[in-house]
């Protein structure tokens, strides 16, 4: 009887962190480092993530053209509120129904005159398949990240990273930037 308290119990410690998207919320280090990832901004500037180091990064991949764009608002709201400790990262990409099909122009004046966009937006990028890019590979992969294996199911998709470039969790496009979820980590 004690070994079957003992057995609930330890399920129950179990279930209990388990986070909202069905992942452990426990921190792992990961077995590869981020912060040696590059990529270029919109106007091909690179970009280090080795410089947020001691900041949480969000990433997010974004599309000017889906039912989720007007996250870029609360994007932009939590960009500001939490900017001493948080980097948000938008990632185009038109992977999902076509929906990011500008230019690196287009989508720099889409983010800005539409949603006064002032969190840091990249290239366009691929965030599965053949050519998906190095930075997605790693948050996709237990293998280099240490936490989860996950899949890009849709634009807006983001997935935060701690401050010592560890994998938190992904939050599903229905998460709002806002949400508790999400912030309850910052």
């Amino acid at each position: 009887m004690k070994e079957l308290k003992m057995a609930i119990s330890s399920f129950f410690i179990s279930f209990m962190s388990i986070g909202a998207s069905g992942q452990s919320d426990s921190i792992v280090e990961p077995k590869e480092i981020i912060y040696n990832y590059e990529i270029q901004s919109l106007t091909g500037t690179d970009i280090s993530l080795a410089d947020f180091k001691g900041k949480k990064i969000l990433f997010v991949n974004v599309a000017s053209k889906c039912g989720f764009t007007p996250q870029y608002e609360e994007l932009q709201k939590l960009s500001e509120q939490y900017k001493d400790k948080l980097v948000i990262i938008g990632l185009p990409c038109n992977q999902f129904g076509a929906q990011e099909p500008g230019t690196s122009d287009d989508i720099a004046t889409f983010c800005q005159v539409n949603y006064g966009v002032t969190f840091l937006i990249t290239e366009k990028i691929k965030v599965k398949g053949d050519e998906q890019h190095d930075i997605y590979k790693w948050l996709t992969s237990e293998e280099k990240n240490g936490k989860m294996d996950s899949k890009v199911k849709w634009n807006f998709q983001k997935y935060l990273v701690d401050e010592k470039g560890r994998l938190i969790n992904v939050f599903y496009s229905q998460t709002k930037p806002l949400s508790s979820k999400i912030t309850s980590f910052l």
